[in-house]
């Protein structure tokens, strides 16, 4: 795996080199800096992004996962974001130890692992319904061509994925997962594996409380579709104003292009790649779309880097079977 993300890395880093060499080094650091409140814009905006992704986390975890303030859940997204935009790690690795620190927060193993399962596969279907939304006003707002046939080909190739990825945790994969780990972990003497015990019974029991799933779903969904405002709040300050259904559709395949970079950390090169090619589409000069990544990447590094602090104060202070502020008992049956 090391091999792996080093390979990916080096790739994403040689991709944006050649983007950057491409389309002129100079001329794209001077519309970064000609965009300069266009970065304090996006920095401050993006709280209310994540102040909607932590709500739809703790809505599918449920008030029993304990009853956790707002704040924490808050701090905990600020971790995951952290971790997958700033560390040389696949883009799942925030999730690996937000679980982690909620479950050292009381939630317990298996309720952390089952709301975090649950709210990665909201969180990826919603951005599927965004993007296929944005492909949907793109084709009204241009006329279709072989690139517009692909991002809509891609965007139901996504859509089939996410199916498969919810329709395997219904119908037992994590269970046998669970199983494997179990039996690996009584083999080589691994302790604390036992507390996932029932994981998949938890992950049905947060998808089937009444309603749960569809507020976070909405919940994420505004989240993914104000990023739409923050594209048309750096062009506004770059210097080439773009109208709202525009910045939607730049958005949506732009975030889908850097979820299909997964496998590099980052997206390094991948996520300039793809705001170069749907803004060519709005008249966008290739040296003004990397301007916008190269943006959205501050602001990351703005949020990342007190996150990653704040995860290591975590690990410090959110001790196993510290209580806090949560009170004595937590419940970690079905809802």
């Amino acid at each position: 795996m090391r091999l792996v993300t080093f390979t990916a890395g080096l790739f994403g880093m040689a991709l944006t080199v050649w983007l950057l060499s491409r389309f002129g080094f100079h001329a794209i650091l001077g519309l970064v800096a000609q965009g300069g409140w266009g970065i304090v814009a996006a920095i401050l905006f993006h709280a209310v992004q994540v102040l909607l992704a932590a709500a739809s986390w703790r809505t599918i975890a449920g008030h029993d996962t304990p009853a956790l303030p707002l704040r924490d859940w808050i701090a905990l997204r600020c971790v995951r974001e952290g971790v997958n935009n700033l560390l040389p790690v696949a883009q799942v690795g925030g999730e690996v130890m937000s679980a982690r620190l909620l479950a050292r927060r009381g939630a317990g193993l298996r309720r952390a692992a089952a709301a975090t399962i649950c709210d990665l596969t909201i969180e990826l279907l919603s951005q599927v319904v965004f993007t296929l939304a944005g492909l949907g006003i793109l084709l009204v707002l241009v006329k279709r061509s072989a690139l517009t046939d692909e991002l809509v080909e891609s965007a139901g190739v996504a859509l089939l994925l996410g199916a498969v990825f919810l329709g395997s945790q219904c119908l037992g994969a994590i269970s046998i997962v669970e199983g494997l780990l179990i039996r690996i972990a009584a083999h080589l003497g691994w302790s604390g594996v036992d507390g996932i015990r029932g994981l998949h019974a938890e992950i049905l029991g947060l998808y089937k409380a009444p309603g749960r799933s569809l507020r976070a779903g909405t919940l994420q969904l505004a989240g993914w579709a104000l990023g739409a405002v923050e594209v048309c709040l750096i062009l506004h300050f770059m210097g080439h104003d773009r109208s709202l259904a525009s910045g939607f559709v730049i958005e949506s395949v732009g975030q889908a292009a850097k979820s299909a970079g997964f496998a590099v950390p980052g997206a390094l090169g991948v996520s300039e790649g793809g705001f170069v090619i749907i803004g060519s589409l709005f008249g966008l000069p290739p040296a003004v779309s990397i301007g916008l990544s190269l943006i959205k990447r501050l602001r990351e590094i703005a949020w990342g880097l007190p996150s990653l602090a704040g995860w290591q104060w975590m690990e410090t202070h959110w001790r196993p079977g510290h209580k806090g502020r949560l009170g004595h008992g937590v419940g970690l049956s079905g809802s």
